[in-house]
């Protein structure tokens, strides 16, 4: 049995979006340079909105020929200036393609590269109440977010949104500098196999323009859209849990961070009851006054509750500090998610965060940088942060080589974060802060995370152009280790049979084969 199409998708007789030309004299220009990090607005010659793979691959041919340098946005949620960065002198604007629809052909989900995260979530759950593990920040498009492997707070149920992927549509650029459309699915006789495989975690900007994915469960035999994807939680049960800094001391902050990442050490194997429970511990500097976690399950899961209190009254043990706020609700899936930020509510706002992957908790040196970083008087910033996000269970089920996506031993995703700052005056200090405390957590290995028994390098969508800075990652590992580790010559081979003339780059992508 069949759901009807998505009213996501065109009706089959509606004329497509564009192509649409915006050039800086025009009055639209200003907003369509911004993007989510106001550190960086570009100037381009002109923005070319897209709205079909035709277009796409029209609007590549001309900038090649013109020799125009191309970046492509899809939500411009990009924590660098992979879009806006001075020479890029043509943007591919992806927004107007973001139909969601179920594909009879192809018996999986397609899902156009310019949709947002809430987009998608929505069609998807009320269309056939299927969902995908992807992110929590509503406004982040697929285009990036997919292709850098996409998580999020049902990961650790379903995997990553890669393992769910079934094929992708990518148009691309041959050594005579003509564009083409590939589809490249995960099929063993795919021709183009491997361009699919270098969606699964290669990143954005690396190997052509992403118009469409489809997705589909690997295994499910069904002709029932309703089981080609997971099923969506019908309600879930999210604990607040909020702790005071006045009090709290050191051995108390690093105890409750301590007590924190053992819990996903100890319960984050494939088959764990606990892979259903996902959680967020975000400690704010002491100038924010407070801290907290939120943690999410899904409440038809057995002794839901039972789990869920678990895992708080884990993390406080011992610390002798009881949290000002630990209540419980019951709500709805649509309503179950951690507040999304959306980056036009922050007209001014500009942002340095940086990353890593935890394969277990951080050692006592590293706790007290933590320490010292955030309960520092001589900087003061309430949004400055780390950011602990659970990962492991079934994401880690997967071979580090199966997708591009390598590490997958970790139990949880770090972000240290200098939160967000108005005043590009101020860049210095907050960007000086939050290098100074990065690479005092990781001065051990050279002041990165490099792979080790704690660490394993960090993750490409939330890409950090530092660790490609040899004054600043003085490890000795390249920064395509950090990302990619072993997988990096295979998505160089990819990058050389697809991209032989290297049109799509940033200070991040996969570089040419020597």
């Amino acid at each position: 049995m069949s759901e009807p199409r998505s009213e996501a998708a065109a009706p089959v007789d509606a004329p497509a979006f564009g192509p649409v030309t915006v050039t800086p004299d025009d009055a639209r220009y200003d907003s369509l340079v911004e993007g989510y990090n106001h550190r960086f607005v570009g100037r381009p010659d002109y923005i070319r909105l897209v709205g079909t793979p035709a277009q796409v691959v029209a609007a590549v041919d001309e900038a090649v020929a013109a020799g125009r340098r191309i970046a492509v946005r899809s939500g411009g949620h990009c924590f660098e200036d992979f879009t806006a960065s001075p020479d890029v002198q043509v943007v591919l604007d992806m927004s107007a393609m973001k139909a969601v629809y179920f594909d009879d052909q192809r018996r999986a989900f397609a899902i156009e590269a310019g949709a947002t995260l809430g987009h998608v979530y929505r069609t998807l759950f009320t269309g056939w109440g299927v969902t995908i593990p992807g992110g929590t920040c509503f406004e982040v498009g697929v285009g990036g977010h997919i292709a850098g492997g996409g998580y999020g707070h049902l990961s650790r149920r379903d995997g990553l949104v890669v393992d769910h992927l079934y094929a992708v549509e990518v148009v691309v650029v041959d050594e005579s500098g003509r564009a083409r459309t590939v589809v490249a699915t995960r099929e063993d006789d795919d021709p183009n196999r491997e361009l699919w495989w270098a969606h699964t975690g290669g990143g954005g900007g690396s190997f052509g323009v992403v118009t469409r994915y489809w997705l589909r469960t690997p295994g499910v035999d069904s002709d029932d859209p309703r089981e080609l994807l997971p099923k969506a939680p019908r309600r879930m049960r999210r604990a607040t849990v909020l702790w005071s800094w006045d009090g709290m001391t050191e051995a108390a902050l690093t105890g409750l961070i301590r007590n924190y990442c053992s819990w996903y050490e100890e319960n984050s194997a494939a088959d764990s009851p606990y892979v259903h429970l996902w959680s967020n511990l975000i400690v704010t500097h002491r100038s924010a006054g407070m801290f907290g976690m939120t943690a999410v399950i899904d409440e038809d899961v057995p002794d839901a509750e039972k789990l869920l209190t678990a895992q708080v009254e884990a993390v406080c043990a011992g610390t002798g500090v009881d949290p000002t706020t630990n209540i419980q609700e019951v709500i709805p899936w649509m309503s179950s998610w951690l507040p999304s930020y959306s980056w036009p509510n922050d007209p001014n706002g500009r942002y340095k965060h940086k990353a890593g992957y935890l394969r277990k908790g951080y050692s006592d040196r590293q706790l007290a940088a933590i320490h010292r970083h955030l309960s520092s008087t001589d900087y003061s910033n309430p949004q400055a942060c780390l950011v602990l996000t659970g990962f492991g269970g079934r994401a880690g089920a997967v071979a580090p080589d199966a997708t591009a996506t390598a590490q997958r031993d970790s139990v949880l995703k770090a972000s240290y974060s200098a939160g967000m700052w108005t005043a590009k005056d101020e860049d210095e200090l907050h960007i000086a802060w939050v290098r100074e405390y990065y690479r005092d957590v990781y001065a051990h290995t050279g002041g990165v995370p490099a792979p080790d028994g704690i660490s394993d390098g960090s993750y490409i969508s939330y890409p950090d152009t530092d660790l490609a800075d040899p004054e600043l990652n003085t490890s000795g590992v390249p920064w395509h280790a950090l990302y990619y580790k072993d997988n990096y010559p295979r998505l160089q081979a990819v990058k050389k049979n697809y991209d032989p003339r290297n049109v799509f780059r940033h200070a991040l992508s996969i570089e040419l084969p020597d």
